[in-house]
């Protein structure tokens, strides 16, 4: 093998040399919103003013604004500030509280609020203050940090309560007008307004995927609108506001928000379980390109080349074969003669990256799927009943 094919495989290899959690396409520069937590914020939260509900005769033509005034009278009281708690050492090993803010909205009259995971991390203590001023200690029913949501639970009477309606992020287009509820900068119930710039784009959690399909705003988010609520015309949820990319800190008109969809899939699964499980066929592959395929004389230039099965896991119950031989490229070892898996469900697959968004948005714990896979040369289907990620 040349000089020049030996580094070109091994920038191949580092690249793409990942396991089967992994996703493969991140963006860059995105940090989550949630309020600095130790810099002193001089505007203090003022007493919340009752929002008239709009009424009107049936059937009445309203204008955008109007519109957009009734979404807020009706989704605002349903708001909530977030305040966390967090404990550290300071220089002299003692302990001391930081406090961090957020948003999040109330979902049904038993209490449960959805915010983001980030919004509440690590924190010994979670308030929740609702639009009349009520302040009431929240219990952490469960959090997923790979989709950045929480589900908290709070005990107040039913009547205090106002849930919003989640709406689909299924049927969304883009320059649809986005609504942004939230409390940036410790400005409760601020309302913002744009459109949604883009849709399905992959989000870096900082967890071990991406978030998928990722609705694209430049309605303004700001620190504190972390796991507010994104609402359409209808004053439907269709997202749960969760970054932005910006070198000051502050809007640029970049915010990213967590579909709802996502959204009601793990936080049903939370309510029911305490924590979503992620699908898991338990292998180790890497993405393969033209490049590699000729490199390695592959059968095929995409797909996933499997180099390793975990053993007792759902792939190799099913079959699916790692690597047979190892070669050495330069300082790397890359077990070459596995299965090359081109598709899933028949859904064609270009990388690693391809395979873990359709388990991650696609398919369930206990589902089955066909892998069709190219082993020698030849195609074959293979089923596997996906299991569940191993949980840290």
């Amino acid at each position: 093998m040349s000089t020049s094919g030996r580094k070109l495989i091994m920038l191949a290899v580092a690249a793409l040399l990942i396991g089967a959690v992994l996703g493969c396409s991140f963006l860059a520069q995105v940090q989550p919103t949630p309020a600095p937590t130790n810099t002193p914020v001089a505007v203090q939260r003022p007493t919340a003013t009752p929002v008239p509900l709009v009424t009107r005769a049936p059937g009445t033509v309203i204008s955008d604004e109007e519109q957009i005034i009734d979404v807020y009278a009706r989704v605002s009281p349903a708001v909530v500030f977030i305040t966390s708690r967090i404990l550290v050492r300071d220089f002299f090993m003692g302990v001391t509280p930081q406090e961090g803010t957020g948003s999040g909205f109330v979902i049904d009259k038993e209490g449960h609020v959805i915010t983001n995971n980030h919004v509440i991390e690590g924190a010994d203590r979670i308030v929740v203050t609702l639009d009349d001023e009520t302040s009431v200690e929240a219990e952490l029913v469960g959090t997923d940090p790979s989709n950045d949501v929480a589900v908290l639970k709070i005990d107040v009477p039913a009547e205090k309560l106002q849930p919003v309606e989640l709406g689909s992020s299924s049927n969304l287009r883009v320059g649809q007008t986005a609504i942004a509820i939230g409390n940036p900068f410790r400005l409760d119930r601020t309302l913002t307004t744009g459109v949604i710039s883009s849709l399905g784009r992959p989000l870096d959690s900082g967890g071990s995927r991406p978030i998928y399909d990722v609705i694209q705003t430049d309605a303004a988010i700001n620190p504190g609108n972390s796991g507010g609520p994104l609402l359409n015309t209808a004053g439907e949820v269709i997202g749960v506001n969760t970054a932005i990319v910006s070198p000051s800190g502050g809007s640029i008109g970049l915010g990213f928000a967590v579909p709802i969809d996502t959204v009601k899939r793990v936080a049903n699964s939370i309510l029911e379980q305490g924590y979503y499980p992620h699908p898991w066929l338990g292998i180790t592959g890497i993405g393969v390109t033209p490049e590699l395929a000729e490199l390695l004389e592959l059968d095929v230039d995409r797909g996933v080349l499997v180099i390793d099965v975990t053993r007792g896991q759902p792939a190799a119950e099913a079959g699916l074969r790692g690597g047979q031989r190892n070669v050495r490229v330069g300082e790397y070892i890359v077990p070459v003669g596995g299965d090359i898996v081109i598709a899933i469900d028949g859904s064609p697959l270009r990388d690693m990256g391809d395979l873990v968004q359709y388990l991650e948005t696609r398919t369930e714990v206990g589902q089955r799927v066909e892998l069709t896979v190219v082993r020698s040369g030849e195609e074959r289907i293979i089923a596997v009943t996906l299991g569940e990620q191993p949980r840290d």
